[in-house]
């Protein structure tokens, strides 16, 4: 199909039902050309524009397009203000403009430098992010396209240059760099093939169709004269709707999508099209589609934002309580002449101590306690734990375990703001095809001549033999040996995976309807829209086909000797096995009409003559349209197929009917006419009037068989969801398959199970039937409704009959139609009671709304934490929706992963994701979180009891700069190690014992209670750190020279124990040890030694109270060094001792799993199962439950025969 001659062919002919010639502008939506949204004009190849006409070129959009947040204009003020919107930097901000008045205890640069240094590193990482989009920017407004520059000639430029109007030619295999109006193409009649995966996810291939007026320009020179005018719509979002009128030559033609071609969209099987560009750049349909993803923040990020808002309000309560006592002493301070706080010198003081004024005194002390007290709040925490989500994000994307090597597809976390959500969700809402199975459709099965043909079996047939306790029958006893040594020996073909003796290899001419199966396959050879194309380097013929499962019929009808291989203007050719010869023979096929499959007729047919000059129509469709249609002498064979469509549907597949008829000429040609007469007409009955004359022709047909198509169970799914399962997480499956099929795909992934009671929602009750009959709209939602609560209710019923039986599990199964009434607001309260209480729920026939909804109405209803993980565009609105979107890099594109939180090319990598990434994460946050309010509040009460032992004079326990690089250099870098690295067990137990995962889910890790024990902990370290160093230096000479302590010895001494014990403390804490972490943790404590020497020798203008003070005062002196070792073991004793009683006694989850591996039992059977049973719960879905239930019903069977072995001796 390559080169010009082989492209030009009047396809229009082929594809009758869907692209017709373009008629004069005439009634309907056209006539609104010109008024309120309908008002764009562009003037087409004009190179030499009036002054009125560039007026309006001006007005349009360039073609340029930007994803960036910032520009070089807004970046720095948008960034500030960005950062500044949270509480707790807006509050060190005026904190910082009030250190350079009089208020503030401490030198500007105590507050500034570090609001500095966290303010500045977030704004670098947030200007890195917007510089990557802005280098896929430059990469997509660069891109090159041949435009018309004057006299014929194109020229390539890029995408930005292009404007409103320009002529542009786009060859095979590019994108469209606007909005295009397709003039003409390779093909004679101007039609060309488009994929729009990028748009709505779809891999079949669209056909589009120019103007017959224009179908003619074919060559460059052909547009050096080209004029036209294109008056239409207004840019707009709606993707599947244009309406507009080109003006070319002096006539009107009407425009429709049919020859709009969308920015994004890319060329197939055409080697060229020629376009005039109608909408550019933000205009273009496809960036007004384009929505900011919605900003989602996990749980625990939230739950932190309150812990700040509390620890506000403790800071703020111990600010006006020293005020208050601050007042009254500094009332009491002169009296008669007696001077109390002689050091203050309050009979000479400024308004912040004087004694007449001790209302003013304490309002002005509460600003500069304020301002003091202010370390209790993790300056560093916003931007500590932005850094640790980025590097968990790395270790999640080069994760080896999660990479497709296949697909050469590694994880890609797309966000690093939900990192820790991914270790606490309650609900999977799962999309079906492409999700839990592969949509690679397999021919596998079929029903010839009421003849049952295919030695296959499915996932669902072996899951349905499991759950039966038998061994899988095959006909013909025909040994599992055979099969797999057939298997063998037959080359991998993509899909085709059939293998059945009595009709591969030719042998089907040997069969009793030898004539019928030809029949059969000749349909499915014949009646399709694919397109052949023959690869250079091997010879073989590829398929284009407009689905997978039409291409796996062409595939099955060529492995069975009937190869379709050339198409060309008006027929179709194929080589075909002789019966009577036993060679191939070709056979060419005259194709007349080709009558499209549609959602609403659910069937495609093709009327073609055969080289024998018989007239026949081919037709294939589902079963609920086809069987009516059936001649009363065509239906031989309809309960044989019936009975196998059934059994084939039980065994999750699809299926379809074939049938024929044969026409005589006379009755083609009224069609014909008839159906002509249809197409020209531009109404809104033309539709209508179409289906009406194919329908009359689709009738008295003569039935073949059913053929049957596998859409296989990914690998691993069945294992992954039983995992997620003793997880205890709940699995939504929300599909647009019918409900037969749901079922059957539900038990082979273990959803469902033998024994489960399902509960089933529908509306296939005779009463709505017999309404829908009448047409009566407001009596059947009526009745429907009634119906749909009354549905609910019994089930509700019988979920609270079944209470006491834990053994008995219950699936919730609803179709779309039921779904719709269900998510009302009178009904969806009841609805989600019901499905939350049933252990699987499956929601059939969904639309992408539906999805979006029942999602949006589990994450509100429950309030926990809810996953959505699709392919397909169809699943965008979930996957925006759920708190956690995870996007299946698989074959329906690329918009599911682009709307997605996280993208994984396979379900089973869920597994790896939630258990171990997601729980390492939730852990290492929620820990790291508690420990930043630890180690400040340490730091900060320290300040606080200092205060209370000066008076409330306002005076800081530290030096200025032991202050402002305490957050940033002496305790932050062992944290942010703990985020990335600590592991409580490791990767290969987290899968051994999924349960641990429930400490997510149900936050025991950051429950108030935790942190309100760390804060506890926090408090009590710095009572302990400030009451015994300030005894120890109290009352005794400091040094062999009989001096005492003062507030420079005191207050270094002080700062050495705080970050000892903070440091060791994160030691103490910390389950799985790194070199990392160990050189951040004695480094810091190292780093503060060696800053304290350095800074000591600065001049002493500079390091004020600290000078000389280490090296002459404190590392001389015995006492400095045993308050120190004294000071940090008696901090960390309590701490270290409830850990030890708690974890011996008490243990949580992942402290049992660490015993085993401390008592080295990890390869005990007995004692793994034991741990093993404690930390499970009862699973009612997923293979482990299957296995359970099957064991109970063995028990109670055994515990029966008993009964009646002793009454019945």
């Amino acid at each position: 199909m390559r080169g010009g001659k082989n492209r030009k062919l009047h396809l229009s002919k082929i594809y009758s039902f869907t692209c017709f010639k373009a008629s004069s502008v005439d009634g309907g939506d056209h006539s609104q050309i010109g008024s309120r949204g309908y008002s764009r004009v562009v003037l087409c190849n004009e190179q030499n524009s009036t002054n009125d006409e560039e007026a309006v070129i001006k007005n349009f959009a360039d073609n340029s397009v930007r994803s960036t947040k910032y520009t070089a204009v807004t970046f720095l003020p948008k960034s500030l203000f960005e950062q500044f919107r949270r509480v707790a930097n807006f509050y060190f901000l005026v904190a910082g403009v009030l250190s350079f008045s009089k208020l503030a205890p401490y030198r500007a640069v105590s507050s500034i430098l570090p609001l500095v240094v966290v303010i500045g590193a977030t704004i670098v990482k947030e200007g890195i992010e917007d510089w990557r989009r802005k280098k896929q920017d430059i990469e997509v407004n660069n891109r090159r396209v041949k435009v018309h520059k004057v006299d014929g000639i194109f020229e390539y430029t890029a995408w930005k240059n292009l404007r409103v109007g320009n002529i542009v030619k786009v060859e095979k295999d590019e994108f469209f760099p606007a909005d295009l109006v397709l003039l003409s193409s390779s093909y004679e009649d101007a039609v060309c093939y488009v994929e729009t995966m990028n748009l709505d996810g779809e891999t079949n291939l669209k056909l589009k169709q120019g103007l017959e007026a224009t179908s003619s320009l074919h060559d460059n020179l052909s547009f050096k004269n080209f004029k036209a005018t294109v008056k239409c719509e207004d840019p707009n979002a709606n993707l599947y709707s244009f309406v507009g009128s080109m003006e070319f030559g002096v006539q009107k033609y009407a425009l429709s999508p049919q020859q709009l071609l969308l920015r994004g969209s890319k060329l197939r099987n055409t080697d060229y099209i020629f376009g005039a560009i109608i909408f550019t750049g933000q205009d273009t349909k496809v960036i007004q589609n384009s929505i900011d993803p919605p900003s989602k923040r996990s749980r625990v990020e939230k739950k932190m934002d309150r812990v700040i808002y509390f620890l506000f309000c403790i800071l703020f309560l111990m600010a006006s309580v020293g005020s208050i006592f601050f007042g009254f002493i500094t009332k009491d301070d002169l009296q008669k002449g007696v001077v109390k706080r002689w050091y203050l010198r309050p009979d000479n003081s400024t308004i912040f101590f004087d004694p007449e004024r001790p209302a003013a005194a304490a309002s002005f002390h509460c600003l500069t306690a304020l301002m003091l007290y202010g370390f209790f709040i993790p300056i560093s925490l916003y931007v500590s734990i932005e850094i640790v989500k980025v590097l968990q994000s790395i270790y999640i994307n080069q994760d080896i375990h999660m990479y497709y090597k296949e697909a050469d597809k590694p994880a890609h976390a797309r966000t690093s703001n939900l990192n820790e959500e991914l270790g606490q969700v309650d609900t999977i809402l799962s999309d079906k095809t492409g999700t839990l199975t592969c949509n690679s459709m397999e021919f596998i099965k079929c029903s010839i001549a009421g003849v049952a043909y295919g030695r296959g079996v499915t996932e669902v047939e072996k899951t349905m033999s499991r759950r039966k306790g038998s061994k899988l029958v095959r006909e013909h006893d025909m040994s599992e040996d055979d099969i797999s040594d057939s298997l063998d020996n037959k080359k991998v073909i993509k899909g085709f995976n059939f293998t059945d003796e009595r009709i591969m290899n030719g042998n089907w001419v040997n069969e009793p309807h030898a004539d019928i199966i030809q029949k059969f396959f000749r349909l499915l050879a014949v009646c399709h829209t694919a397109l052949p194309e023959v690869d250079k380097e091997t010879g073989n013929v590829l398929y284009e086909a407009e689905s997978p499962d039409e291409a796996a019929f062409v595939i099955a009808a060529r492995e069975l000797g009937f190869e379709f291989y050339k198409r060309t203007q008006t027929s179709l050719s194929t080589y075909e096995l002789d019966p009577v010869s036993g060679k191939k023979m070709e056979r060419v096929y005259k194709i007349l009409n080709v009558l499209e499959f549609n959602s609403s007729r659910k069937r495609m047919s093709v009327i073609v003559k055969d080289d024998e000059g018989k007239i026949l129509l081919l037709c294939k469709g589902a079963d609920s349209v086809m069987f009516e249609r059936l001649a009363k002498n065509g239906r031989e064979f309809e309960e044989k197929t019936m009975e196998h469509v059934h059994e084939y549907a039980d065994a999750g597949l699809r299926t379809l009917i074939l049938a024929y008829r044969e026409l005589e000429a006379e009755e083609y040609k009224g069609f014909n006419n008839k159906f002509s007469e249809a197409k020209s007409l531009v109404s809104a009955d033309r539709e209508t009037l179409i289906e009406e004359v194919s329908d009359n022709m689709e009738k008295n047909l003569i039935l073949l068989g059913a053929t049957a198509v596998e859409d296989k169970l990914q690998n691993g799914v069945p294992g992954c969801i039983d995992k997620l399962a003793q997880a205890g997480i709940k699995i939504w499956v929300l599909t647009g398959d019918k409900m037969e099929t749901a079922i059957n795909i539900g038990f082979a992934c273990s959803l469902l199970r033998q024994g489960m009671k399902q509960i089933i929602i529908h509306l296939d009750s005779p009463e709505i039937q017999a309404l829908e009959k009448d047409g009566d709209k407001r009596a059947i939602t009526k009745a429907s409704r009634q119906s749909i609560l009354f549905q609910i209710r019994e089930g509700a019923a019988q979920l609270t009959a079944h209470k006491g039986n834990s053994q008995q599990a219950f699936a919730l199964v609803i179709d779309g139609k039921s779904l719709a009434y269900a998510l009302e607001d009178e009904m969806k309260n009841m609805f989600l009671e019901l499905a939350i209480r049933c252990a699987s729920v499956i929601c059939c026939r969904s639309s992408p709304k539906q999805k979006a909804l029942v999602t949006r109405l589990v994450k509100s209803g429950t309030g926990k934490t809810t996953l959505a993980i699709g392919d397909g565009a169809n699943d965008v609105g979930m996957l925006q929706e759920a708190d956690i979107g995870v996007g299946i890099s698989g074959v329906e594109g690329m918009q599911a992963v682009m709307s997605s939180d996280i993208a994984i090319a396979q379900f089973r990598y869920l597994e790896r994701l939630l258990l171990v990434h997601g729980h390492w994460c939730y852990r290492r946050i929620s820990t790291m979180i508690c420990y930043f309010f630890y180690k400040n509040i340490t730091f900060g009460f320290t300040l606080f009891l200092y205060e209370v032992y000066a008076s409330f004079s306002g005076e800081p326990a530290y030096n200025d700069w032991f202050l402002a690089l305490y957050n940033v250099f002496f305790s932050s870098l062992p944290v942010i190690a703990l985020g990335v690295f600590d592991q409580d067990v490791s990767a290969r137990y987290c899968l051994k014992f999924p349960l641990l995962y429930q400490e997510g889910v149900q936050n025991v890790l950051f429950s108030w209670r935790r942190v309100l024990s760390w804060m506890l902990n926090g408090f009590f370290s710095a009572l302990l750190i400030f009451f015994f160093c300030t005894k120890a230096m109290e009352l005794q000479a400091f040094d062999s020279e009989g001096r005492t302590a003062g507030n420079d010895i005191l207050g270094t001494t002080m700062y050495t124990c705080v970050v000892w014990v903070v440091n060791l403390q994160m030691a103490v804490a910390i389950s799985y040890f790194t070199l990392i972490q160990h050189f951040f943790i004695w480094g810091s404590i190292f780093f503060w030694y060696i800053f304290l020497l350095i800074y000591g020798e600065v001049p002493q203008k500079i390091s004020e109270n600290a000078y000389k003070v280490f090296l002459e005062t404190l590392a001389p002196s015995p006492s400095y060094w045993i308050v120190t070792f004294f000071v940090v073991i008696s901090t960390l004793i309590p701490y270290f001792s409830y850990k030890a009683i708690q974890m011996r006694f008490f243990p949580m989850y992942h402290e049992m799993v660490q015993w085993i591996r401390y008592e080295g039992k990890t390869e005990d059977p007995e004692y793994c199962d034991m741990v093993q049973t404690r930390l499970s719960q009862q699973t009612t879905f997923g293979s482990t439950a299957r296995l359970a239930a099957k064991a109970n019903q063995s028990t109670d069977k055994t515990i029966i025969n008993r009964k009646k072995c002793l009454f019945h001796p």
